[in-house]
């Protein structure tokens, strides 16, 4: 691959109204690195007192096509704003996250100290050949009352997606799989680098701006706020080395529960876990576990488990079931939702999350209006050449509970919080509600995803499960830049659906009119099934995508 290098160089002079005054200000050039998807991300930052004026950016194993292009949109941001407080680029969260790594390891080593990757704890996965191999790919929502409060005694909640795609052969042992987390936390939590949600517009809480312990006031959210927080959450895995535990990272953590239960059926799994982790808390035991019980059942086992134990804690010792999260529940739901993967050499395995607000649709009779949250998660397989060999779409959307179509998630926000509700789904207000904890906790433990809610959730052509079928089948065979480059030229610019001879909106007749016959029947064939946006306010099917691609990990697979 070759190798991306690049230096944009930006002057900043102090204005004075004379161009012979000069800056006072030597110029000062930095060098640091970080891990990024493919190898190593290393930056030579040029800094003029607190700003950074110049940057030159090696990254020979990133891709050209998204993490060579994030890092040269970023490269421009961070040098017009003179630092790197700027927003990460859809798709290419893990380069993204290295570039500023890498810049903050160079401007301050101590701070930002760069480490080596962790070595595989396990043998590459080997080939497989299973002609009966399918993925399931599932979330597990949870509510979390915690941790503790702020200086003010005003609680911090948060809720938690624990996002699970697994491979599994004929037998319904796990071949592989792909776990990552999402937690989102009220502002008044002190951690830096935890995704937030004040509310939706309209809403107050307590925030903690400079994640001192200290509360610095009390927000209210707007639209703007809204959709700006919704873009900027980051799974635990695209959190990177910034999200460090008790031992090691998030991310390290979690590749040590994926290679650990492969081999395993589902049963398996949580038989382990029942076996071996405290029925206290979640964790596999230690010697000097003390939750209630813990001694005594670890004290039960032989010494080749004790033995198994002390490997996988010397990796891993974060919960499989808390209210941290829920990875046991989210692997048995991917078994439960696993469909058939399609024939090819598989090289790449990759889970992708894509967030995005929603203002609307509309407004209840009381003018209120509504909102929702939208995350589109994508499982994807790919070959060597990167081309997609079987492809797994679902969908999270979570409305205010004023919105009146039935079987919506809803979310009235975190204990304290208000909103309008309609209660029988007659799109009239039945009154206001509060949040408690009880109600916190019910509303999330029952989001379902889209797929989830099956056949009653009906579109214009078809369900919603039926249309996500027919992209997946769609998209097998091209390359995350192909399915880009059919999305801009077979669908909507104004509203990103799959354009039809009766589209309407700005634009579509002449995009329409310019296509081949071929293409037009092709485009038919399509939207005979599926007709939804592959990108708008609904959600972003298309960075969901190219987000399990950017942060694929190396398999080696053939399905027959």
């Amino acid at each position: 691959m070759k190798k991306i290098i690049m230096m944009l160089l930006a002057v900043l002079l102090l204005a004075t109204g004379c161009s012979s005054t000069s800056s006072t200000t030597s110029a000062e050039t930095k060098t640091g690195k970080a891990n990024g998807f493919g190898g190593l991300v290393e930056v030579t930052v040029t800094v003029e007192g607190d700003k950074i004026t110049g940057l030159e950016v090696s990254a020979d194993s990133e891709t050209p096509d998204i993490g060579g292009a994030a890092i040269e949109t970023l490269t421009s941001a961070i040098l017009e704003s003179g630092s790197v407080d700027v927003e990460m680029v859809s798709g290419a969260t893990v380069t993204s996250t290295a570039l500023i790594n890498a810049i903050n390891n160079a401007l301050d080593p101590e701070a930002y100290p760069f480490e080596e990757p962790a070595q595989p704890t396990s043998a590459p996965v080997e080939e497989v050949s299973a002609a009966d191999l399918t993925m399931g790919t599932a979330v597990f929502s949870t509510g979390r009352l915690g941790p503790g409060s702020d200086d003010t005694d005003t609680p911090v909640y948060s809720f938690n997606e624990v996002y699970a795609s697994v491979l599994f052969d004929a037998e319904g042992k796990i071949v592989d799989m792909y776990l990552d987390q999402l937690e989102v936390a009220t502002p008044n939590y002190d951690g830096d680098g935890m995704p937030h949600f004040t509310g939706f517009p309209g809403q107050s809480y307590n925030y903690d701006e400079d994640h001192d312990a200290k509360v610095d006031g009390t927000q209210t959210s707007d639209e703007d706020m809204f959709m700006a927080e919704i873009n900027s959450w980051a799974t635990k895995r695209e959190r990177g080395d910034s999200y460090s535990m008790g031992t090691g990272k998030w991310y390290q953590q979690a590749d040590k529960y994926e290679d650990l239960f492969v081999g395993m059926s589902v049963e398996e799994v949580e038989d382990w876990f029942n076996k071996y982790c405290s029925d206290a808390n979640g964790r596999p035991l230690q010697e000097t576990s003390e939750a209630e019980g813990d001694a005594e059942k670890y004290a039960a086992l032989s010494d080749d488990e004790k033995a198994m134990l002390a490997d996988v804690t010397s990796s891993a010792t974060m919960s499989l079931n808390d209210g941290h999260g829920n990875i046991i529940g989210a692997i048995l739901k991917a078994y439960e939702v696993r469909k058939p993967v399609n024939s090819g050499e598989i090289v790449k395995f990759g889970l992708g999350l894509s967030n995005t607000g929603r203002v609307g649709p509309g407004s209840d009779d009381t003018d209120t209006p509504v909102y929702s949250f939208n995350q589109v998660f994508a499982s994807g397989l790919f070959d060597a050449e990167g081309k997609i060999v079987s492809l797994n779409l679902d969908q999270l959307e979570i409305a205010t509970p004023n919105y009146d179509g039935d079987g919506m998630p809803h979310f009235t926000g975190f204990p304290g919080q208000s909103y309008n509700y309609d209660e029988d789904h007659d799109a009239k207000v039945d009154g206001t509600q509060t949040s408690d904890e009880d109600m916190f906790m019910a509303e999330i433990n029952s989001w379902a995803t889209k797929r989830e809610r099956g056949d009653s959730y009906s579109m214009g052509t078809g369900k919603w499960y039926q249309q996500a079928d027919k992209y997946e089948d769609l998209f097998v065979g091209m390359s995350v830049e192909e399915v880009e480059d059919w999305f801009n030229k077979y669908c909507s610019d104004a509203n990103g659906r799959p354009l039809q001879e009766t589209s309407e909106a700005e634009g579509d007749a002449e995009k329409y009119a310019a296509l081949s016959d071929d293409e037009k029947a092709m485009l038919a064939d399509v939207t005979s099934s599926a007709t939804m946006s592959l990108n708008d306010s609904h959600g972003n099917i298309l960075a969901a995508i190219k987000d399990a691609y950017e942060a694929s990990k190396d398999v080696d697979i053939v399905v027959e």
